[in-house]
């Protein structure tokens, strides 16, 4: 199985960078994890809605063309589907016996494009709330990780 996290932006924080590394680790046992940042799109401070929109489809592009037609996408928005632990263990469980790959996909500060939902096969929502972008990709290969650990 091959799984991709792709997602807008550089890590700056060490401790995250960290915990990113030790979670790969872990994760090399179930599956072959590829970690992608594209570039975000510098934007001025007060940006109207269409600039706001302009900035997501730049970003959007970015992504969408790191991912193969045959993978299964996996957007995490806010508006997703929310699942617990156990459930979400069992979604990829599922996704596993049908895709070849598993694409995450982690937006910006501004969210996610359009086009880049449209391609989705499935959105996931950890909270209503509103995290980090940097945080998220620490918090999906943990939950990944302990899907993995459910399973097995």
């Amino acid at each position: 199985m091959k799984m991709k996290v792709l997602a807008v932006g550089k890590l700056k924080e060490k401790f995250i960078r960290q915990g990113i590394e030790d979670y790969r680790k872990k994760l090399s046992k179930y599956v072959m994890m590829d970690m992608i940042e594209v570039p975000d799109e510098k934007a001025p401070e007060n940006m109207s809605k269409l600039e706001m929109e302009q900035v997501k489809e730049k970003e959007g592009e970015r992504l969408l063309s790191h991912i193969s037609k045959e993978a299964y996408v996996i957007t995490l928005e806010i508006g997703g589907q929310m699942l617990d632990t156990d459930q979400f263990a069992k979604k990829l469980k599922e996704v596993s016996a049908i895709a070849g790959e598993i694409v995450f996909v982690i937006g910006g500060s501004l969210g996610l494009s359009k086009q880049v939902m449209k391609r989705s096969n499935y959105a996931l929502s950890f909270s209503k709330m509103t995290f980090p972008h940097q945080l998220m990709r620490l918090v999906l290969l943990e939950q990944i990780y302990r899907a993995y650990r459910i399973s097995k």
